[in-house]
């Protein structure tokens, strides 16, 4: 479109107090050729009233200089055929200069975030949203357990068709081998009938949902809106199973040209079958299997006559075969080991309450049920139930560590040691329950055979433990394959009720995700976003880094190796913008070439040493946050510093470094989100990849003659906004005292 830009200051919030309204707006006019005006509160009722009135002069591209790009996003949203650039004036100037402020300085601040804002403005594009040219809203769940079920109804009752697939003859799962379930009223005392059976009857009443039982599902292609699923009868083999796999020595050679992949252009080859099923999204719902326990021999698991799991026991427990004497072991023990079994958490705890209720109850006048543990869990109402059984004088329960199983007599004894008597201790009982672990089904790259140039299963799974690959806390049900959405065992060990609000939430996000589709905008964490990744193909070297590093699978590769977008699957980080090192790829709003010129956009003094300028790019999920949070409580901030949110540090291309460098920019920091065992990046990999890329951007200025230390990346959680200040001012320290980069005036 014909750009008519006016740019606008606000003078509210202490920004008029702190700045130069006057010359910052001349500097607008003069440098940057825009026509700028000034409000004492653009976010009010007259101050919208100015911009909209502008607008009906033909203003088509507002730049507004006032509060964080976080916050007022409504105030400030004059519809989707106008573009709008921020520029922070108040967290991350006024707010940031401590007690006694440079005003000079700070000033320059001002002016610099001003030149970007204008900047962005203009190379800015109106984004049009990716729309499918055919698109199907019906759900596909896999797993006919409580989760599926759930899953299931929970889609139908909100308008949409399901198809249910369970390889087993009937549907219930694993709920169908209970003999009673976790109480879910006042009292919470008393143990219920399982209700397994009335969910089965309504699911399979219901017109909307599918049911396949003894089908598994062959392979999945496609993406959000538009997967492919072949099915296929339980246990047999299918001509659309997952395709060969490539060790890392052969994916080496592959990538070296020196061996034909065998997967080359296969990766939606799925997509021909005539006999596939199109699907709009995936619950995926298939539970868990019981954790092997064998390998602690001194519980005595396979060779120990009446040493079962607690899952074993439940069967036992249903067909009425419940010894008198029992003893539920709920950590390995052993010396010096406080650990629970892998897999455990609250759920394991509840069971070995509920099955200890089981001995009581079939042994009225002589059961004795013995609960060791190293930790005891029991959330929420459970508390009540776990007070109830605290009260059987049958049930005995300790903290103590097991170091021995072994036979007497025609039982079994248990020793253990730093019990809460604070004695060794020996036990006679009938029989040994060990706390099995719930391992989700996903450790099985053949759950869901996935048609992905990454492979058929979930990446990382070994990281994860497991389960769903993504972020955890901010999006509990989603995994790094965009459509896919887990519940239930898949995603953690869960009770009944955990497991029925995953699955109604699951479901609830694969219809957000199909109806964002339909609108052509992103998903989480991105939601609305309308861009899309565009690739000018002509330039492409297929180096394939961009489908390498996408976290989310959204790059396929074509017959001859070229990347092939999947624009539904795309989360909108731009990890394969940073990736790429032709510059090829970029969004309407954010790409290479703007954030390069933002960067030279900066002015940069060249005949003043005490004038450095630092560049900040900075994560908008985690950091940037942190960053305004910081400002707000008035934490004083380097106003050498100059900050550039990012989507994530995974979209950072090298080049932007360089630019600055060359620039006569003096250092660059990244700082983005926390990666590793505790990881929360918003993009899954993103700060991490970023990490990596700046070792080698180090050994580049190392050619050069200038320093590595003048390029950090930091790990930065959105709770470090009273920490954030003090890494970006000892990284300006550093800078000082390195002094100014020789390039500068060059």
């Amino acid at each position: 479109m014909e750009k008519k830009t006016q740019a606008y200051i606000c003078t509210g919030c202490g920004i008029g107090d702190a700045l130069d309204i006057e010359a910052l707006s001349e500097m607008v006019s003069s440098d940057m050729s825009i026509d700028c005006k000034s409000h004492g509160a653009l976010c009010g009722k007259d101050g919208r009233a100015l911009i909209e009135g502008d607008i009906s002069d033909g203003v088509n591209t507002i730049i507004i200089g006032a509060c964080s790009m976080r916050v007022m996003q409504d105030e400030f949203d004059f519809g989707e055929d106008k573009i709008v650039t921020r520029a922070n004036l108040r967290e991350q100037c006024a707010w940031c200069q401590g007690e006694e402020p440079d005003a000079e300085y700070v000033q320059e601040l001002a002016s610099d975030n001003m030149r970007m804002a204008c900047v962005k403005a203009e190379k800015q594009e109106i984004p049009e949203a990716f729309k499918l040219e055919k698109l199907t809203k019906d759900i596909l769940v896999m797993g006919g357990g409580i989760a599926g079920l759930t899953a299931a109804k929970e889609a139908s009752l909100a308008g949409y068709s399901v198809t249910l697939v369970e390889k087993a003859a009937v549907l219930g799962g694993k709920a169908l081998g209970w003999r009673k379930q976790f109480p879910t009223k006042a009292p919470w005392s008393d143990l219920e009938n399982p209700t397994v059976a009335d969910m089965v009857k309504e699911v399979e009443s219901d017109s909307n949902i599918t049911v396949k039982t003894e089908t598994e599902v062959a392979r999945i292609a496609g993406a959000p809106g538009a997967f492919k699923a072949s099915f296929k009868a339980a246990g047999s083999t299918s001509e659309w199973d997952a395709p060969a796999k490539v060790g890392v020595d052969e994916k080496d050679l592959i990538e070296k040209g020196e061996m034909e992949d065998p997967n080359a252009g296969k990766n939606d080859y799925m997509m021909d079958n005539p006999d596939a099923v199109t699907f709009g999204g995936v619950v995926l719902a298939t539970g868990w299997i019981p954790a092997d326990v064998s390998e602690y021999e001194h519980l005595g698991y396979g060779k120990l006559n009446n040493v079962v799991t607690n899952a074993e026991f439940e069967k036992l427990a249903k067909e009425g075969k419940v010894p008198a004497k029992v003893a539920f072991i709920q950590s390995p023990g052993g010396a010096e080991n406080d650990e629970d079994f892998p897999y455990c958490n609250s759920v394991t705890s509840m069971v070995a309450l509920k099955q200890a209720k089981y001995v009581r109850e079939d042994n009225p006048d002589n059961g004795q049920a013995y609960i060791l543990y190293q930790h005891m869990r029991t959330p929420g109402q459970m508390e009540m139930f776990y007070k109830g059984i605290q009260q059987d004088d049958g049930i005995f329960l300790t903290k103590a560590a097991v170091t021995q199983v072994a036979e007497s007599g025609s039982g079994l004894a248990v020793s253990m040691q730093d019990t809460l008597l604070n004695e060794d201790l020996t036990i006679d009982v009938d029989m040994v329950v060990l706390a099995a672990g719930m391992v989700p089904t996903t450790r099985d790259e053949s759950t869901i055979n996935l048609a992905y140039r990454q492979g058929p299963a979930f990446l990382d799974l070994d990281l994860f433990d497991g389960y769903a690959d993504s972020h955890f806390i901010c999006f509990p049900y989603e995994t790094r394959r965009t459509g896919v959405y887990t519940c239930g065992g898949v995603r953690k060990a869960t009770n009944m009720e955990e497991t029925i609000d995953d699955a109604t939430g699951a479901a609830l996000k694969a219809i957000q995700c199909i109806e964002s589709v339909d609108r052509g905008v992103a998903v989480h964490p991105r939601s609305g976003d309308k861009t899309f990744p565009e690739f000018f193909f002509q330039r492409c070297t297929q180096c394939k880094r961009c489908t390498e590093e996408c976290p989310f699978g959204a790059l396929d590769d074509d017959e001859k190796g070229t990347p092939m977008p999947n624009p539904t699957r795309c989360r909108r980080c731009g990890t394969c913008m940073g990736a790429c090192p032709e510059r090829i790829i970029g969004f309407k709003d954010y790409n290479v070439d703007m954030i390069g010129s933002m960067i030279k956009a900066v002015e940069v003094p060249d005949d003043d040493e005490d004038k450095l300028r630092i560049l900040a790019l900075v994560c908008e999920n985690d950091a940037y946050p942190a960053l305004d949070m910081a400002g707000m409580r008035g934490n004083k901030i380097s106003n050498l510093v100059r900050v550039i949110p990012v989507r994530c540090l995974g979209s950072v291309n090298m080049v932007w470094i360089k630019d600055a460098m060359s620039s006569g920019m003096d250092g660059v920091i990244l700082l983005g989100c926390k990666y590793g065992d505790n990881y929360q990046c918003h993009f899954v990999k993103g700060s991490e990849i970023a990490n990596k890329r700046m070792e080698n951007i180090g050994e580049t200025l190392g050619t050069l003659g200038l320093e590595p230390e003048r390029c950090v990346a930091e790990q930065i959680a959105i709770t470090d906004y009273d920490t954030v200040p003090d890494v970006i001012n000892k990284f300006v320290e550093d800078i000082i005292e390195l002094g100014p980069n020789p390039f500068k005036g060059f």
